[in-house]
């Protein structure tokens, strides 16, 4: 059966529709929300609050061309966000669960890459929240421009633009994070 066959009969009510395209979607939205937030319960909970506003809503959902999960996704960055404003947290990025970095590297192989992930994530950490959305959307979730464009209602022009400068941020912090670390050590020394 076809997406939109699945979509128009969950809008009908059809729970065991829905199921499929949450089955489809789940681990996505869970992932893009655990990058964007301190701990696996929190993203748990908020894939739940997702999912229960997407049933809720979907009545209202109209295909416009966009993918599915394009919708999901806005109401995924949008329950992020109330969650951060409900909560004045800090937002966090938490490092790679250990399967994301690898199936079975040797101990030195894991610490290497553990540490790096943190250094790229605490540099992640200092860019702005449209910019850590379109680096999570577009390098974790492997979305298009088309599907970020449409999930952060911006244009596909300003999604290549805001991922440009934030890989241009990211290298630039990477570099002068670098550099700090070779400035202690010589300090140390």
């Amino acid at each position: 059966m076809k997406e939109s066959e699945i979509i128009k009969s969950a809008k009908r009510g059809d729970s065991e529709a829905f199921g499929r395209l949450y089955d489809q979607y789940v681990s996505q939205i869970y992932r893009f929300i655990y990058f964007r937030v301190s701990s696996k319960t929190d993203a748990e909970d908020l894939t739940h609050q997702v999912f229960l506003k997407a049933w809720k809503s979907l009545k209202r959902y109209k295909e416009k061309g966009h993918p599915f999960s394009s919708w999901l996704y806005r109401i995924a960055q949008n329950t992020v966000v109330d969650f951060y404003r409900t909560s004045r947290s800090h937002q966090d990025i938490e490092t790679l669960p250990e399967q994301v970095l690898s199936e079975n590297p040797n101990i030195e192989d894991r610490v290497d890459q553990s540490i790096e992930v943190e250094r790229i994530h605490s540099v992640i950490r200092q860019l702005d929240e449209t910019s850590q959305s379109v680096l999570l959307m577009k390098f974790v979730d492997h979305l298009s421009n088309k599907e970020i464009s449409v999930t952060l209602e911006k244009s596909e022009g300003a999604i290549r633009v805001i991922q440009h400068r934030a890989l241009k941020q990211v290298r630039d912090l990477l570099e002068n994070h670098g550099e700090e670390g070779n400035h202690t050590t010589t300090r140390e020394a």
